[in-house]
């Protein structure tokens, strides 16, 4: 076997767009991401992101930024700003599970901190099943813990959230509510075309669980990764702290940068479907590797200038060159939830009033107007459980520092 790496913007850029070159990455964590979306391939990957895409769209992302995330971060943030603090890491982790648990279709009926903690301990050991592939642990007891953390989330919050979708949708049929009554969530939209697209019950255990953890993983790093980056450019750059509370576009123009620095997998794995050529030329067979190498495409200094390396938010780009690079991939595996996370690319003439500014950039923003700032009696860590470069704790305090 031969393993090619790329790592040329341009190259990685055509390489994830290949339509013969199959995601690899998850095969380790098969435990969890056998059989879902990002894992399919060719028809069955059609059919299904058709199917999901339904909730993908521009108006649905536009209610739940205006109707369900600030209601969502505001109810999760308030008891840690009370406090006075928290770990950023755990928080981020809170509220971005208890978003995606609402976009996947997982209902919270006791609204409590132990039904929150009971969800988010799952989420974060689907998670772990997912990374398996970077995890520093033994991988059979990642398995072990994985399959009873699948048992106990069907159980406790599936099996409830499925039922009450059924008699919605049962009374939707008999005429009893409009559409506009049923659920805006992928679990909806599965149960509501299940005769047309038909999952296992497994299967559908494993797809939601899926999207729990994807999101929240994902959104949850970028979230601290973006609050460390705007605490390091302000320490440096003092010229620019009033901006970034008085200039949306600016802070979700720092919150890209992040993104294009950090993508939620610093790696992409394809393996060829049938004998490929390569952008870069290469040609790679079925028995081999291809891996695309995001963190080193997303500092193409060719692409991103000299200090493509560094945090810059005043970054030129090119044209056509998103700001967050390709952190949320390419091709038929492209992040679904681009818009829900990062938001809208802005134009030139762009109206904030009008703009999807994204989830990261809602939550850094609400933490910045209740006055997170790093906690200097106990410095960010890393998270030694893997080998991606998460932070594993990042406390911060609230309100206004002493003067």
């Amino acid at each position: 076997m031969t393993t090619v790496t790329v790592s040329h913007y341009a190259d990685a850029f055509a390489t994830l767009r290949a339509r013969d070159l199959v995601q690899a990455l998850y095969e380790e964590g098969a435990v969890i991401m056998e059989g879902v979306l990002l894992t399919l391939h060719g028809d069955a990957h059609r059919d299904r992101r058709r199917l999901e895409n339904r909730v993908f769209r521009r108006e649905i992302f536009r209610y739940y930024e205006r109707e369900v995330i600030p209601h969502t971060i505001e109810r999760t943030i308030a008891p840690f700003v009370e406090r006075g603090r928290a770990d950023g890491v755990v928080l981020g982790y809170r509220v971005t599970m208890n978003l995606t648990a609402d976009f996947a279709g997982i209902d919270r009926p006791l609204q409590t901190p132990e039904e929150t903690e009971a969800l988010l301990a799952l989420v974060v050991k689907f998670s772990e099943g997912a990374t398996l592939v970077h995890s520093t642990r033994d991988h059979e007891r990642v398995r072990a813990e994985v399959r009873d953390a699948l048992a106990e989330f069907g159980r406790v919050f599936l099996q409830p959230s499925i039922a009450r979708r059924r008699s919605l949708l049962g009374r939707f049929e008999r005429g009893e509510i409009d559409e506009a009554a049923l659920p805006k969530d992928v679990l909806t939209v599965l149960l509501r075309n299940e005769e047309r697209l038909p999952l296992p019950d497994d299967l559908l255990r494993r797809e939601i669980a899926f999207y729990l953890q994807a999101g929240a993983h994902s959104t949850a790093n970028s979230v601290s990764h973006a609050l460390h980056e705007i605490f390091e450019w302000s320490a440096a750059h003092p010229e620019d702290v009033g901006r970034l509370d008085a200039d949306p576009l600016f802070l979700q123009r720092c919150i890209h940068e992040s993104m294009r620095l950090h993508p939620a997998s610093p790696v992409a794995w394809r393996r060829p479907a049938c004998p490929v050529a390569l952008p870069t030329g290469e040609r790679v067979s079925a028995a081999d590797k291809v891996i695309v190498d995001m963190r080193a495409a997303n500092a193409d200094p060719n692409v991103f200038g000299a200090d493509a390396h560094l945090f810059n938010p005043h970054r030129r780009l090119a044209r056509g060159v998103q700001p967050f690079g390709l952190t949320f991939g390419g091709g038929i595996h492209a992040c679904p939830g681009q818009d829900l996370d990062g938001g809208a690319v802005p134009k030139p003439d762009t109206d904030v009033d009008d703009h999807l500014f994204g989830s990261v950039f809602l939550l850094v923003r609400a933490l910045r107007a209740r006055g997170a700032r790093p906690d200097p009696q106990r410095p960010p860590r890393r998270d030694a459980k893997t080998e991606r470069p998460n932070w594993g704790s990042y406390p911060l305090l609230f309100g206004r520092a002493a003067s």
